[in-house]
């Protein structure tokens, strides 16, 4: 892979808020064109990362290249190549959908008629003409977070960070907001994506990088790394409490997982089909009555319950003292 095929370079970022260490060496790679899903727990350093990318934070050390330009050295140009959508949409309420991204199209200093051109573009795009004269205060979460989108978009920048893009949406405006990134994508757009949603880094990402303790603790693809857990988890549900008892204890001494409420179990084990064939036996000698039972590869919540000690939550952005 040659140099210049990378749109998003990061070489041993580091940044400190006082005695709190939040970046401690960070690098990482955005190969031009795909997207990058950048995982980790409260506070791992995820929106400090996306932060210092777009030129609106300084690094203490380490260095950032986009698309070939030096963050610290040309933030002008860096600029000029990027666009950013945050957590929280960054609309103004009193203006009309066709107003916001006007008003962005000025700020980037685009001519009369690309302006024009492109609001109306973006508003197809977006799902977003019929609502285009109304004031975005009028707007649902999801419509906002489209608008938001459509408006980082307004000069056609090669490279889109999409911080948390997702968060507080419904399920339905999620799944809009995801066909629209992955048009994005499709279009050559390269896109570093930090997350909470595993199944959102699952559907998106062609890569993804976890980072915890201010360092990237694994990388690779959704594949690759479910692989590195590599066992796949046999869960049954039992017919009666007694059914549960004796499940339990016939398969005592496994990786075991039980949940008395449901009269559930699960099993880990490296070969999920053969184990769930010497349990299913088990079972029928010892007349243990099934109601329901699953076989599933490992999830990326399970990759980031092993990498990180914790299941993924919503973020609680302390890494800069609160702010966003």
């Amino acid at each position: 892979m040659k140099k210049n095929d990378y749109s998003i370079v990061a070489k041993g970022l580091k940044k400190s808020f006082g005695k709190l260490i939040v970046l401690d060496g960070v690098d990482i790679k955005v190969k031009r064109g795909t997207i990058l899903a950048l995982l980790g727990p409260n506070g791992a350093g995820k929106t400090t990362t996306v932060r210092i990318m777009a030129t609106l934070l300084k690094a203490d050390g380490g260095s950032v290249t986009i698309e070939g330009h030096d963050v610290s050295e040309r933030p002008d140009k860096v600029r000029s190549v990027i666009g950013l959508t945050g957590q929280y949409a960054a609309v103004d309420e009193y203006l009309t959908g066709r107003e916001n991204l006007r008003m962005i199209g000025r700020l980037y200093h685009l001519g009369k008629a690309d302006v024009i051109r492109r609001t109306e573009e973006l508003l197809e795009q977006f799902d977003l003409v019929e609502a285009a004269d109304r004031t975005a205060k009028t707007y649902s979460g999801g419509m906002r977070r489209r608008l938001d989108l459509a408006a980082s978009l307004i000069a056609t920048p090669p490279v889109i960070f999409l911080d948390e893009p997702t968060t507080g949406l419904d399920p339905r405006s999620r799944l809009n907001l995801w066909d629209n990134i992955e048009k994005l994508a499709a279009e050559g757009t390269t896109i570093l994506l930090t997350t909470q949603h595993l199944e959102e880094a699952d559907r998106l990402a062609n890569s993804i990088a976890v980072i915890d303790g201010g360092k990237v603790i694994a990388e690779g693809t959704a594949d690759e790394l479910k692989d590195k857990v590599g066992r796949e988890r046999i869960q049954f549900t039992l017919e009666t409490d007694a059914d549960l008892k004796k499940a339990i204890k016939l398969v005592d001494g496994e990786t075991l997982q039980v949940d008395e409420k449901r009269k559930s179990l699960s099993v880990v084990h490296d070969s999920g089909v053969y184990k769930l064939k010497d349990i299913l036996e088990k079972f029928e000698k010892s007349k243990i009555r099934v109601a329901n039972m699953s076989l599933a590869k490992p999830t990326l919540d399970d990759v980031f319950l092993q990498l990180t000690g914790h299941k993924a939550t919503a973020e609680n952005n302390n890494e800069n003292g609160g702010k966003k």
